[in-house]
């Protein structure tokens, strides 16, 4: 018998749209003779399972359930395809592990830890992970523009703590910069994070559950035309994306090794894509990401590409994953 697979896409952040073209991704590629696909959007004002001609019928929050013709549809599993909150900041892992209902994300608590840069960085260093130095400020809190700058040097970056997608993220050359940038990452979050610039090859490195196996896929290089990788680089096509990456055969031992140190350390499941920059010959960690984007011209479908793996592969290896957590 099939099983119900309920794709779930959209979200409450500024990613929602992103999310969205994942899903239908995802919705394309799983195989129609194992599962029956459910697109369901969650959205602010709306859960709802979208059928093919349009319809929409609402999602019972209760029980994650919809109601069609008469009868109850419940799912096997949900394949999370949501960027930004709820999908990736813990909120819908612990919704559905509530109900018992196999998902594909990270579970409850890491989802949460990654999400928060802060948090993920500082439970990452004792472990011996290099990240660059970095302040915080909470919203309200006083600002003092010269401690920030004698902590983490000019230029450095100012981001959201709790975002993705390069939202809420300015690069800040000057400290008469510095107060408009944390103003628009505080349109993205009650917490920022200011980083000192790091001056190197930037590289994204996916590590999934394949097969049972914890896999490093192939690295891509990050070259952007901008001044660093922004929202425009990401998705407008002002980048390269180079897989695998032009670095030495030690650069790439070393960068796979760290990668899966950090997803074995915080104990992960399902999907992971890190970023990094390598100062010196050493990677350093920028951020964990764990609803990487899923469409066709996403990174992590870029590199499981190259890896051999086909789009139909990596998304029903994660649903047969998810059925064994």
């Amino acid at each position: 018998m099939k099983k119900n697979i309920g794709v779930v896409m959209g979200g409450y952040s500024s990613e929602y749209q992103i999310s969205l073209k994942s899903g239908d991704v995802v919705c394309k590629h799983l195989d129609p003779e194992k599962y029956n696909v459910y697109r369901i959007h969650i959205l602010k004002n709306k859960w709802v399972y979208v059928a093919e001609d349009g319809t929409e019928i609402p999602i019972n929050r209760g029980n994650f359930t919809i109601t069609s013709e008469g009868n109850t549809i419940e799912f096997d599993c949900i394949f999370n395809a949501i960027h930004g909150t709820p999908g990736e900041d813990g909120y819908l892992q612990g919704y559905l592990e509530l109900l018992e209902i196999p998902h594909t994300s990270c579970p409850m608590y890491q989802a949460g830890l990654t999400f928060n840069k802060r948090d993920c960085l500082a439970a990452l260093k004792p472990f011996g992970i290099k990240c660059a130095s970095s302040y915080y400020i909470n919203k309200g809190q006083p600002i003092n523009e010269d401690e920030i700058i004698a902590k983490v040097g000019l230029p450095c970056f100012v981001k959201a703590n709790k975002a993705g997608s390069s939202f809420g993220v300015s690069k800040v050359h000057t400290k008469e910069n510095l107060a408009a940038a944390i103003e628009v990452s505080f349109k993205e979050d009650d917490e920022i994070i200011i980083e000192s610039f790091l001056d190197g090859t930037e590289v994204s490195v996916g590590v999934i559950t394949y097969k049972g196996e914890v896999t490093v896929l192939p690295i891509t290089e990050i070259v952007s035309e901008n001044d660093f990788f922004d929202y425009e680089a990401k998705y407008q096509g002002k980048s390269q994306e180079i897989t695998p990456a032009r670095i030495s055969d030690e650069m790439t031992q070393k960068v796979t090794e760290v990668a899966k140190k950090v997803y074995n350390t915080l104990k992960m499941k399902g999907f992971s894509r890190s970023e990094y920059i390598f100062v010196d010959g050493e990677p350093y960690l920028l951020e964990v990401n764990t609803i990487p984007g899923m469409t066709t011209e996403s990174i992590l479908p870029q590199q499981a590409a190259k890896a051999g793996i086909s789009l139909n592969e990596l998304f029903n290896n994660a649903i047969e994953e998810a059925f064994k957590a």
